[in-house]
């Protein structure tokens, strides 16, 4: 009686650490990092991507909102105070996404771009404009390897 008594406490307790677990993966799932320019809500996609002056004026009503112009999405913020003071600015925003609403954890102004000089490349694998997949190791030349990726906004 006491065995069968341990392993219904024992059944009981991992079930338990697997429900926390996957709580925590899914919680983990939505938890990501986003540069852009904080704009404000009464801008639409087009006009972000356009740079359109009145995205980044101080108009009452409006909401601050990332737009993210790689996938070219609008997200709102929340809460408000972690953005306020950097409308137009470049930033960095990590936190959970939750339908087109990021709950911020944290804002960094984007200072720079890319790696410092003499920093290693960290390990990657991406397919390039034709189609094959290239990594640091593909395009190691005889002299070293210099990787630029670049993406102009004038389609």
């Amino acid at each position: 009686m006491r065995l069968r008594h341990n392993h219904l406490i024992c059944a009981v307790s991992l079930a338990l650490l697997a429900t926390l677990s996957l709580a925590g993966q899914k919680k983990m799932t939505n938890s990501r990092v986003w540069s852009g320019v904080i704009i404000n809500t009464s801008c639409t996609v087009d006009e972000a991507f356009a740079e359109a002056a009145k995205c980044t004026e101080n108009l009452p009503g409006t909401k601050l909102a990332l737009y993210d112009d790689t996938t070219r999405e609008i997200f709102e913020l929340e809460p408000q105070d972690k953005a306020a003071g950097h409308l137009g600015d470049s930033v960095t925003v990590r936190g959970d996404l939750e339908g087109k609403t990021i709950r911020v954890s944290s804002l960094e102004l984007l200072t720079a771009i890319g790696l410092p000089v003499g920093k290693q490349a960290p390990e990657f694998s991406l397919r390039d404009q034709f189609g094959q997949t290239q990594n640091l190791e593909t395009l190691k030349g005889s002299h070293g390897t210099i990787v630029l990726f670049f993406r102009s906004a004038d389609w």
